[in-house]
Formats: C-alpha cells, structure tokens, sequence
C-alpha cells in the first residue's frame, strides 16, 4: 500500500485547503492512502523554546507520521501572494533538530496542491513553496498541478467537494501522483 501523509497549511476550522485534504482521502486510487496531518498545535517556532523544552508533542507526532509515510502532500493556501506563516512555520518546526532533518525530508516525495476563493487558485504560494522543499532535500512531483479557484464554490456548507470537474481533476492528480510513487 502507498502510503501519504496530507498536510493542510490553515488552522481555520471552514478551511477550503482543509476541504480539499478530506476531499483527496475519498478519492485516492486502490492501493493508495492518505492519511491526515494536522499542524494545530505547533507553537510558534522558537529555540529558546526548543532548548528548554524540546520538540513540542504536536511536532513529534507529525514528524513520525510524514517519516514512515512514502510521500507528502502539502495543501497549501496562499496569504498575500506566498506561503502561510502556519504552515512554513510548521515545517521549520519539523526540521528541527538540524540532525533529524534527513529523516523526514530528505529524498521524501512531495506534491504541492491549493484552494484560493480568488480567481488565481495558489499558483503563487505553490511556486514559492519550491525553494523550501529544495533546501529540505526533498523532491517535488511536476507531473500535475492542482490549484482551484474561486474555491468557495466548489464545496458546499459542509466542507464537501460538490464540483464535478474539480473532483475529476483531484482524482487524476491523485492517480499520477500516486503512479509517480509507484516508479
């Protein structure tokens, strides 16, 4: 079984990046799983923090997680044109200790998605992701992108993926990417 590890980068509970992370667990091809991640509870990044008290518990688990994971994805919202303050803090957070780093992220696939309710989906906060993941050492899927715009319709009240074509379009992302991992 393949195994990811999803990440969504917003902490707001009707988060649209959320939504779409439950929205790609249901629609995984056979043979593949994507198992939640949650960056709630990551304090600020801090070293005096990490001196005195170590790696918070909220880092530890979603460390081990990602670390038996074969994959990562990142579902990322996009704060004025770039990467969310939460989620890039998380990931500093996770490659901490410095020794410890190569274990989560080294050689680790990664896939990069985003919901915006603006009409340019994440394709700015995507493409600023990469720098970040090339200095972690991990290596980045560019066989697909998936960035959905004008997210606020797409899912209904609930939190649920109501579009059609959207919902196509996350299958066949899964699908390739998971065909990627499979190589």
């Amino acid at each position: 079984m393949t195994k990811i590890v999803g990440v969504a980068g917003s902490l707001r509970s009707g988060s649209l990046n959320a939504a779409l992370l439950r929205a790609a667990v249901d629609l995984m091809p056979a043979g593949a799983g994507l198992e939640l991640g949650t960056i709630k509870g990551i304090p600020l990044y801090d070293g005096d923090l990490e001196q005195a008290e170590g790696i918070p518990a909220a880092v530890a688990l979603l460390k081990e997680q990602i670390a038996v994971a074969d994959a990562l994805l990142l579902v990322t919202p996009e704060y004025n044109n770039s990467i969310p303050g939460v989620f890039k803090n998380a990931l500093d957070w996770l490659s901490r200790p410095a020794a410890d780093s190569a274990r989560i992220f080294s050689g680790r696939r990664v896939a990069v998605i985003g919901a915006s309710p603006g009409g340019f989906g994440t394709i700015l906060a995507q493409n600023a992701w990469l720098p970040v993941l090339r200095t972690l050492g991990m290596e980045p899927w560019f066989g697909g992108r998936l960035m959905v715009s004008r997210a606020g319709k797409a899912f209904n009240e609930n939190g649920e993926l109501v579009d059609e074509q959207v919902r196509d379009q996350l299958r066949e992302f899964n699908r390739k990417f998971v065909e990627f991992l499979r190589n």
